[in-house]
């Protein structure tokens, strides 16, 4: 699943990007430590990946969980046309997410049960690995072609608005949108990847896959910030996931929104491909001015420590801004966007290599890199959080000379799931 010669050279070089991922990948300390990046809690190295998250509770899981290292994302297009076909999808969605989060297999149920909720059994013998799987609802599962499909049009949040096409996107149809979207995340890429194929299972006759995509982090200590494929430390920016009160102010939907969504949050999805060739080329002088930090500490320009804050005023010998003015953490940071902030979440992929179109010069001929950055975010209105902040990137963000998004999504992740329940069950009682 790539865009493969969709997307032409030039198009990396010129086409705006804005990654938003130099402060990006949602990482940080322990869930019961002070977090001094302010992303989300990295592992331990030593942590067990017989370890189970929970699944049941007032919040979704995979969303201010402590990040693992392998992602798979899915997005479904609901093939079915009844709404009683889909309630009964997700009611055996929930099921199976209960049971593979917990690390239970189908053996391990009943015998008349067993064979009815057979799976692949490539995870038998696989730890849970903290697997965890978050729900959201995309536009069209409400409206689509003009149409009401499910009686839910009425209760479309405000918040969920279709997706702007930014300056510099090149998004392809294939990779962009859906109705529903699963984000699985664990510390093995296969208990990932075995969750989205049970769920595709299930909903054989209900819906269909519209497009995925794999990623990865690399190891990393608790105590540090993993880095992207850029070289750079990404989820330096983040608001802490251990305060409550910051959750409540950017992360969770609270009474500004319907009753189904307060204790959910909107994901926004990009696919970035990066290309790695022409940044390989730049000089780490230049590539720290286009973040805005220093590649190897992380520290911003005009600091020394990672966690140092940004000095908008500071300026050189010259009088110009130490942070260029068109530097990616100078134009992403909250002082620049009206104090808005957004939870970063995202992943690197690498889904091998594409040939270079044949009009360049032979010694320049051969593969170059499809790879680059899954971007995922949390916010409590998109609106105000990623929308405003990526149109002023996406227009101005040095980074795009590097980056392309060629995929995109927008999506209404509800609140946890209560045993007895199933996903979205109130959006559908309401209807």
């Amino acid at each position: 699943m790539t865009d493969s010669n969709t997307t032409s050279r030039r198009g990396f070089l010129t086409g705006a990007a804005g990654l938003l991922a130099a402060t990006g990948v949602a990482q940080a300390t322990p869930a019961e430590a002070k977090s001094k990046t302010g992303a989300p809690p990295a592992p331990p190295a030593s942590a067990a990946k017989g370890t189970a998250e929970p699944f049941w509770g007032p919040h979704q899981s995979g969303i201010l969980t402590p990040a693992q290292t392998h992602t798979y994302f899915a997005a479904f297009d609901i093939t079915a046309e009844r709404r009683e076909d889909v309630i009964a999808m997700l009611t055996r969605w929930t099921e199976a997410t209960a049971r593979m989060t917990a690390g239970r297999t189908a053996r391990d149920l009943p015998a008349d049960l067993a064979d009815t909720t057979a799976d692949s059994a490539d995870v038998l013998e696989l730890p849970p690995s903290r697997l965890t799987l978050t729900f959201g609802f995309g536009a069209t599962l409400f409206v689509k072609d003009g149409k009401d499909r499910f009686g839910l049009a009425a209760h479309r949040p405000e918040a969920l608005v279709d997706m702007p096409v930014f300056p510099g996107d090149q998004l392809v149809e294939a990779m962009t949108g859906g109705d529903i979207s699963v984000q699985a995340c664990a510390d093995d890429p296969q208990v990932a990847f075995h969750a989205v194929r049970q769920l595709a299972r299930i909903a054989y006759d209900t819906a269909a896959i519209r497009w995925v995509q794999s990623g990865f982090l690399g190891g990393f200590d608790a105590k540090e910030t993993p880095r992207n494929l850029m070289g750079f430390k990404d989820g330096t920016g983040n608001p802490p996931v251990n305060d409550p009160e910051e959750m409540r102010k950017f992360v969770w939907v609270g009474t500004e929104g319907p009753d189904w969504m307060r204790g959910g949050s909107y994901l926004v999805v990009r696919r970035s491909r990066m290309a790695l060739e022409h940044w390989d080329r730049m000089k780490v002088s230049f590539q720290e001015q286009t973040f805005g930090r220093r590649k190897y500490s992380g520290a911003p320009l005009t600091g020394h420590k990672e966690t140092d804050a940004l000095d908008l005023d500071a300026t050189d010998g010259d009088g110009n801004p130490v942070l260029p003015e068109n530097s990616h953490v100078r134009l992403a940071t909250a002082a620049s966007n009206d104090g808005a902030k957004i939870l970063r979440r995202s992943y690197s992929y690498n889904d091998g290599a594409n040939v270079v179109a044949e009009r360049w010069p032979p010694w320049r001929q051969g593969l170059e890199y499809d790879a680059g950055l899954i971007f995922v975010c949390y916010q409590k209105d998109p609106r105000t959080g990623f929308i405003p902040m990526f149109e002023k990137l996406s227009r101005f963000d040095m980074m795009n000379q590097f980056v392309t998004n060629v995929g995109s999504g927008l999506f209404a992740c509800p609140e946890g799931v209560t045993k007895g329940g199933f996903i979205g069950q109130r959006l559908f009682e309401k209807a």
